[in-house]
C-alpha cells in the first residue's frame, strides 16, 4: 500500500491526468506477474518504480494515453494461471501467449477482455475441450491455437465471431467432423484444422468461404473425396489436404481456382487421371499429388503452368512419357516423379532454364541418354536417376556440376568410362554409379572430393587397379567396389582413418592384405570375399576397436588364424571359409566358438575348435615321413585313375543327392520326418548356440507350445541354458516356398545390419505374415501379449496390418518410456488401451509422454505428439484403418516440430517426401 500511495503521489506531482483505469491496469499486470510461473525471470523488469510505469516493461505496448493495447509473453517458458482482475485491461487488443508451457483449460478471464482482436495461444499444452466462451470476444479477428492438446469436438460457438479472419486450431486432438457451420464465417481468410483426429466427409459448405485465401485441413482421417464446391473459393491461394485418406478423383472444377499458388494433396487414396484442367491454374507454384493412386499419363498441359516451381508426382501409377513441355517451364526447380511406370526418354532440354535444383525420376522405366543440360545453371543439388534403363555415357556437364551433392545413377545401362572431374566437385557427398556398364579406369581424382562420404562403383567392368591413394580421401566413410573386375593389389591402408565400411567382394585382387589396415580405426565392415588374395591374415584386423564383420572367404590365404580374433569382443561375423588355412581354430577366448562351422569350412588344414576335425596331438615320426617319400613314382598313374574314378562316383552321388534334397524340400515336413538340409543361422546378436542345436529341439513333442497351419512352435533349451521359441514352418504350397525365399532374403539383409535395435526383439512372428495364405489362420498364438493385434482374438488371421499394429506399440513404448504391458494399465489392458484412455482426460498427455525423453521441452513435446498420432493410427482397432508401412515411414519423416515458418505460417515440408531423406534439425532446439 505504501508503494501505491507513493505512485499516486508521483502522478500528482508530475501533473499527469491519470484516470482511475491506470492504477487498475497496474494492479492487473502485477497480479498477472505474481500468478505466472517464470523460472527464467523474463518478467524481472516488470518493476513499478519506473515511469511511465507499465509502458516500458518488456512485452507491453501502450497507446498515446498509456492504455495497454498489447501484451506479448511469447517464448518465455511461462506457466501458471491468470488472475480474474486482468479483465480491467479494457483496451487490450493483442495478447500473445505462444510457445510457453501453459497447461489445463484456457483461463476464463481472457474471455472478459472486450476489445481483444488478436489472441495467440499456440504451441502450449492447453487441454480439455475448447471453451464456448470464446464467442464473447466479438471483435476477435485472429485466433491462433495451433499445437495444443485440445480434445473433443471443434467449437461451433466460434462461428459467432463475425469478424474472424484467421482461425488456426491445428495440431491438437480435436475429433469428430468439421461442422458445416464453419462455412458461415463471412470474412475468414485463413483456416487451419490440420493434424487432428477429424473424421467424416469434408463439408461442401466450406466452399462458401468467399474470402478464404488459405486452407490447411490435412493430417486427419476423412472419408470421401475432395468436394467440387471448393472450386468456388475464388480467392484461394493455398490448399493443403495431405495425409487425409481422401479417395475419389481430383475434381475438374479445381481449374477455376486461378489464384491458387499451392495445391498439396499428397498421401491420400486419390485415383483416376490428373485432370488437364489443372493447366488453368496459371498462378500455381507448388503441385504435390504424390503418394496416391493416380493413373494415366502426365498431361502435356502441365507445361502451361509457367509459374510452377515444384512438381511432385512420385509414388503413383502413372504411365507414358514425360511431356517435353516440362523442360520449358521457366521457374521449375524441383521435379520428383519417382516410383511410377513412366517410359520413354527425358526431355533433352530439361534443366536448360538454369533453375533446376532437384531431379528425381528414379524407379521408373525411362530410357535413352541423360539430358545434357540438367546443370546449366549450376544449381543442381540432387540428381537421382537410379533403377531405370538409361544408356549412353555420362554428359560432361554433370561431371563439371560443382553444385551437385547427391548423385545416384545405379541400376541402369550407362556405359563408357567414368570421366575425370568429380574430384573437383566441392559439394558432392553421396555418389552411387553401381550396376551399370562402366569400364576403363577408375578416376584417380575421386578421392580429392573434399566432402565425398559414400562411393559405390560396384557391379561394373572396370578391369583396373584401385588408385593407390583411394584410402586417403578427406571424408570417405563407405567404399563399395564389389564385382567390378578389379585387378592388382590392395593399396596400403595409410590414410583410411575415416572409413567404416570397405566392400571389395567378387573381384580379382591379388597379393597380401596390407598389415597397415590397423590405421582404419573406425572400420566396422571388411568384405574381401571372392578374390585371389594370398599371404596370411593380418592379426592387426582384430585390433580394430569397432570391427564387427570380417569376410575373407574364397581366397588363397594361408597360415593360421591369428589367436587375437578369439578375443575380439566386437566381432559378430567372421568368415574365412574356402582358403588354404592351417592349424587349429583359436579357442582360448570365447568369440570364434559361437560362429557356425560354415565360417571355417573349405580349409583342409584347419582343425579343432567347432570343426569336426580334431587336431593331431603328435607329429608324424621320421620313419613315417621316410616311407611316404620312398613311394615308387610308378604308382602315380594308378593314383590318377583312382582319383578320376572317385571323382565320377562323387559327382553321381552329388547329383542324386541334390535331386533327393529338392524332392524332400518341396515335401517340407508333411511326412512328419525330420528334414535334413543346409542350415544357415542368421544371428542378429551374438549367440551361444548353433543351427544344429536348434534343429535338435524340433523333435521334442513334449515341448510343443502351439500348432497352426503354418507350423509348430517349440520351447527349446540350448546347451548354454538359453530358453528360446522355435517355429518350424512347413510348405504345403509352391507359393509358400516362393514366399519363404523372399523372407529368407529379408532376414539375410537384416542379418547384415548391425544395430542394437534389430528385432532386441519386441514384435512376434517376424515375417510370418508374408508366408501365410490369405485363407490360413493360426490356432495358437505364441507371440508376446501387448504387441499382438486385437483381431487375432476373433479372426485368427494374420497379415501385414498385424505387423503395423505391433510397430505402433513399439512407437508408444518409445514415447511413454513404458513397457507394452504394465500393472498400472489395469487388468487386461495394454499400453494401447492405456494411452487411448489417457488422451481423453485433461492432464492425460502429461502422463503419457516420457519427460526423460524431452517431453518437458515444447518443440520436442510437439514432435512426440506428432509421432503419437502416427502410433495411434498404426494401432487402430480396424485393420483397414492402419496405414501401410511406406506411409508410416513418410509420416514419421514429416513429423517435424515447427512445421510452419515464424510469421507467415508457410509449410516447410512441401519438398520433403523424396527418396533419400536428409536429416534436418528442428527450427528450435532445447
Amino acid at each position: 500500500m505504501k508503494q501505491l500511495h507513493f505512485l499516486f503521489f508521483l502522478f500528482f506531482l508530475g501533473g499527469i491526468s491519470a484516470t482511475t483505469t491506470l492504477p487498475l491496469q497496474l494492479l492487473s499486470l502485477l497480479s498477472l506477474k505474481s500468478s505466472l510461473v517464470d523460472p527464467l525471470h523474463h518478467l524481472r523488469d516488470w518493476d513499478p518504480s519506473s515511469n511511465p510505469v507499465w509502458c516500458n516493461w518488456s512485452g507491453i505496448k501502450c497507446d498515446q494515453l498509456n492504455h495497454i493495447v498489447s501484451i506479448d509473453l511469447s517464448n518465455r517458458n511461462l506457466s501458471g494461471t491468470f488472475p480474474s482482475n486482468i479483465r480491467h485491461l479494457g483496451h487490450l487488443r493483442f495478447l500473445n501467449l505462444s510457445s510457453n508451457a501453459f497447461q489445463g483449460s484456457l483461463p476464463p478471464p481472457i474471455f472478459e477482455l472486450p476489445s481483444l482482436t488478436n489472441l495467440d495461444i499456440s504451441r502450449n499444452a492447453f487441454s480439455s475441450e475448447f471453451p464456448s466462451a470464446i464467442s464473447k470476444l466479438k471483435y476477435l479477428s485472429i485466433l491462433d491455437a495451433y499445437s495444443n492438446d485440445f480434445n473433443g469436438s471443434l467449437p461451433e460457438d466460434i462461428t459467432r465471431l463475425q469478424f474472424l479472419e484467421h482461425l488456426n486450431l491445428g495440431g491438437s486432438y480435436f475429433s469428430g467432423e468439421i461442422p458445416a457451420s464453419y462455412g458461415n464465417f463471412p470474412v475468414l481468410k485463413y483456416l487451419d484444422l490440420a493434424g487432428n483426429f477429424l473424421t467424416g466427409a469434408i463439408p461442401s459448405e466450406l466452399g462458401l468461404l468467399k474470402q478464404l485465401q488459405r486452407i490447411e485441413i490435412g493430417y486427419n482421417h476423412f472419408t470421401g473425396e475432395l468436394p467440387a464446391q471448393f472450386s468456388l473459393l475464388s480467392n484461394l491461394s493455398y490448399l493443403d489436404i495431405s495425409f487425409s485418406n481422401l479417395s475419389g478423383v481430383i475434381p475438374q472444377e479445381l481449374g477455376n481456382l486461378t489464384k491458387l499458388e499451392s495445391l498439396l494433396l499428397f498421401n491420400n487414396r486419390i485415383s483416376g487421371n490428373i485432370p488437364s484442367s489443372l493447366s488453368q491454374l496459371t498462378s500455381l507454384k507448388f503441385l504435390d499429388l504424390s503418394f496416391n493412386q493416380l493413373k494415366g499419363i502426365i498431361p502435356s498441359e502441365i507445361s502451361l503452368l509457367k509459374q510452377l516451381n515444384t512438381l511432385n508426382l512420385m509414388t503413383n501409377e502413372l504411365t507414358g512419357e514425360v511431356p517435353d513441355g516440362i523442360a520449358d517451364l521457366p521457374s521449375l526447380e524441383f521435379l520428383s516423379i519417382w516410383n511410377n511406370s513412366l517410359t520413354g526418354i527425358l526431355p533433352s532440354k530439361l534443366g536448360s532454364n538454369g533453375m533446376l535444383q532437384k531431379l528425381d525420376v528414379s524407379s521408373n522405366l525411362l530410357s535413352g541418354p541423360i539430358p545434357p543440360h540438367l546443370c546449366d545453371g549450376n544449381k543442381l543439388v540432387k540428381l537421382l536417376l537410379f533403377s531405370n534403363k538409361f544408356s549412353g555415357q555420362l554428359p560432361l556437364s554433370i561431371v563439371n556440376c560443382t553444385s551437385l551433392a547427391r548423385f545416384r545413377i545405379q541400376d541402369n545401362y550407362l556405359n563408357g568410362s567414368l570421366p575425370l572431374g568429380f574430384g573437383r566437385s566441392p559439394n558432392i557427398t553421396y555418389m552411387d554409379v553401381s550396376k551399370n556398364n562402366f569400364s576403363g579406369s577408375i578416376p584417380k581424382d575421386l578421392i580429392n572430393a573434399p566432402k565425398l562420404e559414400y562411393l559405390n562403383i560396384s557391379n561394373n567392368f572396370f578391369q583396373d587397379e584401385l588408385p593407390n591413394n583411394i584410402w586417403s580421401s578427406h571424408s570417405l566413410q563407405i567404399f563399395s567396389a564389389s564385382h567390378s573386375n578389379l585387378i592388382g593389389k590392395l593399396p596400403d591402408f595409410i590414410g583410411c582413418e575415416k572409413l567404416y565400411r570397405i566392400e571389395l567382394e567378387g573381384n580379382a585382387l591379388s597379393g597380401n592384405i596390407p598389415w597397415d589396415i590397423s590405421h582404419c580405426q573406425k572400420l566396422i565392415v571388411l568384405n574381401l570375399r571372392q578374390n585371389s588374395l594370398t599371404g596370411i591374415i593380418p592379426w592387426e584386423i582384430s585390433t580394430l576397436p569397432s570391427i564387427t564383420d570380417v569376410d575373407l572367404s574364397h581366397n588363397f590365404l594361408a597360415g593360421t588364424i591369428p589367436s587375437n580374433f578369439d578375443n575380439c569382443s566386437t566381432l559378430e561375423s567372421f568368415n574365412v571359409s574356402y582358403n588354404q588355412l592351417t592349424g587349429p581354430v583359436p579357442s582360448s577366448g570365447n568369440v570364434l566358438s559361437v560362429f557356425h562351422p560354415s565360417s571355417f569350412i573349405g580349409n583342409e588344414g584347419l582343425c579343432g575348435g567347432i570343426l569336426k576335425n580334431p587336431c593331431r596331438t603328435t607329429d608324424p615320426s621320421p620313419s613315417d615321413v621316410d616311407v611316404q617319400r620312398k613311394q615308387p613314382k610308378k604308382t602315380a598313374g594308378a593314383i590318377v585313375w583312382i582319383m578320376a574314378t572317385a571323382f565320377g562316383i562323387a559327382l553321381f552321388v552329388l547329383i542324386a543327392g541334390i535331386r533327393y534334397y529338392h524332392a524332400r524340400y518341396h515335401r517340407g515336413f508333411a511326412s512328419g520326418d525330420r528334414e535334413i538340409g543346409p542350415w544357415k543361422l542368421t544371428a542378429f546378436q551374438r549367440l551361444n548356440f548353433t543351427a544344429d542345436d536348434v534343429l535338435d529341439s524340433l523333435s521334442m513333442t513334449d515341448k510343443i507350445l502351439g500348432m497352426g497351419s503354418t507350423g509348430t512352435v517349440y520351447k527349446a533349451e540350448m546347451p548354454g541354458g538359453e530358453i528360446i521359441a522355435v517355429k518350424k514352418l512347413w510348405g504345403k504350397h509352391k507359393e509358400t516356398i516362393r514366399r519363404r525365399r523372399g523372407v529368407l532374403a529379408e532376414v539375410e539383409v537384416l542379418g547384415n545390419v548391425r544395430h542394437r535395435n534389430i528385432m532386441e526383439a519386441r514384435v512376434a512372428d517376424f515375417g510370418v505374415a508374408k508366408l501365410i495364405q490369405c485363407d490360413e489362420s493360426m490356432s495358437v498364438i505364441a507371440g508376446s501379449y501387448g504387441y499382438i493385434a486385437p483381431e487375432y482374438a476373433y479372426t485368427l488371421q494374420v497379415d501385414e496390418k498385424s505387423d503395423i499394429y505391433s510397430y505402433g506399440v513399439v512407437l508408444m513404448e518409445i514415447l511413454s518410456g513404458k513397457r507394452s504391458v504394465n500393472a498400472e494399465f489395469g487388468d487386461g489392458n495394454s499400453i494401447v488401451d492405456w494411452i487411448r484412455t489417457k488422451i481423453k482426460t485433461k492432464q492425460g498427455l502429461r502422463d503419457v509422454l516420457d519427460k526423460n525423453a524431452g517431453a518437458s521441452c515444447a518443440p520436442v513435446r510437439e514432435e512426440m505428439m506428432l509421432v503419437l498420432k502416427i502410433a495411434l493410427l498404426c494401432t487402430s482397432r480396424n485393420p483397414a484403418d492402419r496405414p501401410p508401412m511406406r506411409d508410416v515411414v513418410s509420416m514419421l519423416l514429416e513429423a517435424k516440430p515447427k512445421r510452419k515458418l515464424p510469421g507467415n505460417g508457410d509449410f516447410v515440408g512441401v519438398n520433403k517426401l523424396l527418396p533419400d531423406f536428409d536429416g534436418q534439425k528442428s527450427v528450435t532446439e532445447c
